[in-house]
């Protein structure tokens, strides 16, 4: 992205408002990415649930479905890193939403198998381009030494979505079917992203006369350029390896598990027990991520990442082996105190270690690789459900991953720049 002297610009710096914007594009941010998460992410553990009541397809299949969608969405995201660097980013955040919409609406009449692969890929490309690359790029962008507060509020969007729109997803689902509530959920898609992109979301405060934090640009002053590495120099860290990997790890059990969670939950009690755990999940992810964003500026990076990772494990072994719905609701409260910061990290770490020059490139390039992981996840543990008829094994093997993502977590090093850098 070029930069400009103020000078340049039209209009000049004193014609602007002096209300800083930056923490309204973190509440469009916010906005947005509660729909995507409310009706993406969490939506497809309901959406799983659905057609494997509805259709009486093998859980197995319906997975691959889902590993279908993050895969494709993680390889959307290295383009959209492109896209957001040459154009203004609401253009594809808008497009993520018309398009994302129109998908999730013809889902409920899909009949084949292959179909449901098809759509999802199309859904993919739409929650991608309104997803977390642009989101957090243009959080980066506004804010530096308040980073980790401002993602955290705009990323707890993702779990506020699980809380706020998922279980209506459910109800309605459940309500009326996959054919006649879809188009309810593809014309929510596009209401809750494109006003809010539109009008909330600006690229750039360098075009708004801004600095980042707030601090006004002086008239005639050239704009600094932006400081960190670049991506070919990033990817050759130990840390850029370690943390891709650990990500590998820690959200392939992760996503596995909140996809697999639903049915889980429903399997061993009822209907409505499986509907209200999502919310516990959500929630507990809401307030853990609002404390995490705050933690982050006391306690090193890399050392929470590790131990939430750890965490992780002890929340899978129990939800795997829980019975009983008071110890379910342990493991889910558990694992919610994780999701929400997990994910959190993952943009901090980069953007803390690399800085903002090569952002988009370097997060989109470390999600992409990650998403080895996000996809698999799901996939293992349908598969292993399959086989086993249990979620006692899959669960297990999902926490084993999660502690192994720990120690490779651990080999980091600090996120903090070393000084020969």
């Amino acid at each position: 992205m070029s930069s400009l002297t103020d000078t340049d610009k039209s209009p000049s710096a004193d014609e602007h408002s002096e209300k800083f914007p930056g923490w309204s594009v973190v509440t469009g941010c916010f906005l947005v990415l509660t729909t995507i998460s409310g009706l993406g992410f969490y939506g497809l553990a309901v959406y799983l649930n659905a057609f494997s009541n509805e259709k009486g397809w093998s859980l197995s299949s319906i997975s691959l479905a889902t590993t279908v969608f993050f895969v494709v969405g993680g390889g959307v995201g290295v383009l959209v890193a492109r896209l957001i660097a040459r154009y203004d980013v609401r253009y594809v955040i808008v497009g993520g939403g018309f398009l994302g919409g129109a998908a999730l609406a013809v889902l409920g009449r899909v009949e084949e198998q292959w179909q449901l692969f098809v759509v999802y890929g199309v859904f993919a490309v739409g929650w991608a381009a309104a997803g977390l690359v642009p989101v957090t790029t243009v959080v980066t962008r506004w804010f530096h030494t308040r980073r980790s507060v401002a993602l955290s509020v705009a990323s707890t969007g993702l779990s506020v979505g699980g809380v706020v729109i998922t279980p209506f997803v459910k109800k309605l689902l459940d309500e009326q079917g996959l054919e006649a509530g879809t188009p309810w959920l593809g014309l929510a898609f596009v209401v809750g992203v494109v006003p809010f992109a539109w009008f909330l979301i600006r690229p750039d405060p360098e075009a708004e006369g801004w600095a980042p934090d707030g601090v006004r640009r002086e008239v005639g002053v050239a704009v600094p350029e932006p400081t960190g590495m670049h991506l070919a120099d990033a990817m050759r860290t130990r840390f850029f390896k370690a943390v891709t990997v650990g990500y590998i790890l820690a959200l392939g059990s992760q996503v596995g598990g909140i996809q697999q969670l639903v049915k889980l939950v429903e399997d061993r009690t009822d209907p409505q027990t499986a509907q209200f755990a999502i919310t516990v999940l959500a929630a507990t992810s809401v307030m853990a991520r609002l404390a995490g964003g705050r933690a982050v500026q006391i306690i090193p990076m890399m050392r929470f990442t590790v131990f939430l990772a750890a965490l992780q494990c002890i929340a899978l072994v129990v939800l795997g082996l829980a019975e009983v719905t008071w110890l379910l609701y342990v493991g889910i409260i558990l694992f919610g105190m994780t999701i929400g910061n997990i994910l959190m990290l993952q943009p901090l770490l980069i953007a803390e270690r690399f800085g903002v020059r090569d952002y988009p490139r370097i997060y989109s390039r470390s999600s992409f690789v990650a998403i080895v992981g996000t996809a698999g996840g799901p996939l293992l543990i349908g598969l292993l459900y399959d086989v086993g008829d249990s979620y006692r094994m899959p669960y297990t093997v999902a926490a084993a991953l999660s502690l192994l993502g720990a120690f490779v977590f651990s080999l980091a090093g600090p996120a903090t720049v070393p000084a020969d850098e």
